[in-house]
């Protein structure tokens, strides 16, 4: 597999840390308000990435936080007359809801800041005692000048990124690229607490270094979110993680392109501002997820209701052909054709080979169905059910078809779930796992045949 190197800005060949585990950190909400859709599409492709890993037969430790602690968060809870801690459970609860609408996993680990204030004490701290970060009235800030490979990330040098920099009406601070680590207590209803630089609550960056550094520790495999946060937040993620450990912290950063909403920017202010929930009044789930997964994620893509039902209408083809494939094969045919159904197989998993190309493994699904249309009851019935088969197996890696259609209540789903796990065994060289699912598949009446072009199932 290549992926896209955001760090180094070219594709490489993607080589864990340690074989046949991925250490996976993936940027997560503000529990404020209802998720937006355009942190949809990150929460999609980056779930989508993480099942395809498991798929190859990896164990991935996924941790995905929640930010529940920051100016918006405060603002917020005041608004509501609640507390912080009371607005962060009321979002997070609302989240988990959509999210598993989307179908998007639950993570190995889902963390909150508030949860991890004693270990970002101690990571400020490291900072400060390396004199890599400054304390000034209460507020540590990190010292960009320090961190010799301040940019690198962003491919922006500091003296630029000090241009652009401003500095905060209240702040004081040595340069403007410096950025808060700790922000002391201003007002007495802010959530706050108690640290060596006296009351208050830590930056959003040093957060999430913190907890990817807590979870899955100091050198980690990939680090992904979208575009724009490759500056300032995930360069400054770089800066106070490296400074801090003295070693490289992701070695690869993946961000997925921007969403507009019917070719503008969304903003409030032009209203066209859309919630996950206010579009799952319109649009199924599926289709949303759907959509996210039919462009490139590296690619802008824009949003309409328009472009989403085209995209649902989409989708019903490969459901239609699910459904036309399990009327063949209840039913029978006295066809003799058959179908290279390992090449197809062969050319989807090399498009997500490709810096996880999702868009082009869509369109094997669509040439596969076009083909095995034509074929309809021409074909054979041992084409028909390896068809069926394929379907659901390459469908279920990216998790596009209805639960219904992918898994079926006749234990289908049951079949390609176990040669999937089948085959992943036998790609880890665990032969007595793969021997045991075989096993289990012959009782459930499958015949496995393994060839130099895939796996080949036959049904009693």
């Amino acid at each position: 597999m290549k992926l896209y190197n955001s760090l180094t800005r070219k594709k490489e060949e993607f080589i864990p840390i340690k074989e046949g585990e991925v250490r996976f950190y993936s940027c997560g909400p503000t529990v404020y308000n209802f998720f937006h859709i355009g942190n949809a599409r990150p929460f999609i492709i980056f779930d989508a990435l993480r099942g395809y890993f498991e798929y190859l037969g990896n164990k991935v430790i996924y941790v995905q936080n929640f930010t529940d602690v920051d100016d918006k968060m405060i603002n917020r809870a005041r608004e509501e007359g609640i507390t912080v801690r009371e607005l962060g459970e009321k979002y997070i609860g609302e989240y988990q809801k959509d999210a598993e609408a989307l179908k998007i996993r639950k993570p190995t680990y889902a963390p909150k800041a508030t949860d991890t204030i004693p270990e970002i004490i101690e990571f400020i701290q490291r900072l400060v005692d390396k004199e890599y970060a400054y304390e000034m009235a209460g507020n540590v800030y990190f010292a960009t000048e320090k961190f010799a490979e301040y940019g690198k990330l962003s491919h922006q040098p500091l003296d630029e990124l000090e241009a652009g920099a401003r500095i905060e009406v209240g702040e004081e601070k040595r340069a403007p690229a410096d950025f808060a680590l700790w922000k002391r207590r201003k007002e007495a209803d802010e959530i706050a607490w108690d640290s060596p630089w006296g009351e208050g609550r830590p930056g959003w960056h040093i957060e999430c270094s913190t907890m990817a550094n807590k979870f899955l520790g100091a050198n980690i495999d990939i680090h992904s979110g979208g575009q724009d946060l490759i500056f300032p937040h995930h360069e400054n993620e770089v800066a106070q993680s490296e400074a801090a450990n003295g070693r490289q912290f992701a070695n690869f950063w993946l961000h997925n392109g921007y969403i507009n909403v019917d070719n503008r920017k969304m903003s409030k202010s032009l209203g066209n501002f859309f919630t996950v929930r206010d579009i799952l009044k319109q649009v199924s789930a599926d289709a949303v997820r759907f959509f996210m997964l039919s462009a490139h994620y590296r690619s802008p893509i824009n949003f309409s209701f328009d472009l989403i039902k085209q995209a649902e209408a989409g989708l019903e083809r490969l459901k239609s052909c699910v459904s036309n494939l399990e009327f063949l094969r209840e039913n029978g045919t006295n066809g003799t054709q058959t179908l290279d159904t390992a090449a197809y197989k062969q050319k989807f998993l090399a498009a997500l080979d490709d810096d996880f190309n999702t868009a082009a493994a869509i369109a094997v699904l669509f040439d596969l169905t076009r083909e095995i249309n034509t074929l309809a009851e021409g074909a054979s019935a041992e084409t028909i059910v390896q068809t069926l088969l394929l379907m659901r197996e390459l469908a279920g890696i990216l998790r596009i078809l209805p639960d219904e259609a992918a898994n079926g209540a006749d234990g289908d789903g049951e079949i390609t779930r176990l040669v999937s796990e089948r085959e992943a065994a036998r790609a880890a060289r665990n032969f007595a796992l793969a021997d045991q699912i075989r096993d289990k598949l012959t009782q459930m009446g499958v015949t496995i045949e393994d060839t130099p072009g895939g796996t080949r199932v036959k049904m009693d």
